[in-house]
């Protein structure tokens, strides 16, 4: 589904980088603070345009995107990132419906799919709760929600468990399978290789810009 071919300079010099994620695969990204994995995640997510090479996410491509088509290629990608992004002057339920409202749901749909996200990630009884008043897991799970709430084709997830403690972490991982296993790709950038080891999912790493496929 998403295919990345591409060259761009970051550190290291101008790098070839060439994989692709299937439908509903799960993938670890994994290398050093600094290394690239957030590069390549906006990249994927059209932030970034390579400098040589084509990034395919879906049926948008790199070197043929508009810039005003960008916002509906993102309607297939699900973001989560390491730092929350959350708006600390809207409630949990606002935070997660927010993109419904952006890509223009029906106001008699966004109800229903908040509501099932806000159970799904185990947050009921939370929807008044601004994020202050939330834990660094549940506000994770608030973004894991939002980023499943427009139905995406692929979740792209930047670090996130890099601001939470071992236990929160590994139940965020098997949210994120969770969510694999109902047929979402995901790719997930760390470098906490202790906790993606032996999960069966496909390992990709990145060094000084070259990409090792495990």
């Amino acid at each position: 589904m998403e295919n990345v071919t591409y060259s761009y300079e970051k550190g290291y010099g101008v790098k070839n980088v060439n994989f692709t994620i299937d439908d509903a695969e799960f993938t670890f990204l994994i290398g050093p603070t600094g290394a690239g994995k957030t590069t390549i995640m906006k990249l994927i997510y059209m932030a970034l345009i390579p400098q040589s090479g084509v990034v395919t996410t879906g049926r948008f491509r790199s070197d043929k995107i508009k810039k005003r088509k960008i916002p509906f290629l993102r309607r297939s990608v699900g973001m989560i990132f390491q730092e929350y992004h959350l708006l600390r002057d809207r409630n949990l339920y606002e935070n997660i419906a927010l993109p419904l409202y952006v890509i223009g749901t029906r106001h008699s749909e966004i109800e229903d799919r908040v509501e099932n996200m806000i159970d799904q990630v185990g947050l009921v009884g939370k929807e008044d709760h601004t994020p202050d008043e939330l834990s660094g897991g549940e506000q994770q799970r608030a973004c894991i929600a939002r980023a499943l709430v427009k139905d995406p084709e692929i979740i792209l997830a930047d670090e996130p468990t890099g601001n939470l403690d071992p236990i929160t972490s590994f139940e965020l991982l098997k949210l994120l399978e969770a969510v694999n296993h109902e047929g979402t790709a995901v790719l997930m950038a760390s470098h906490n290789y202790n906790l993606i080891k032996g999960r069966g999912h496909r390992i990709m790493e990145i060094q000084q810009g070259l990409l090792r496929k495990n």
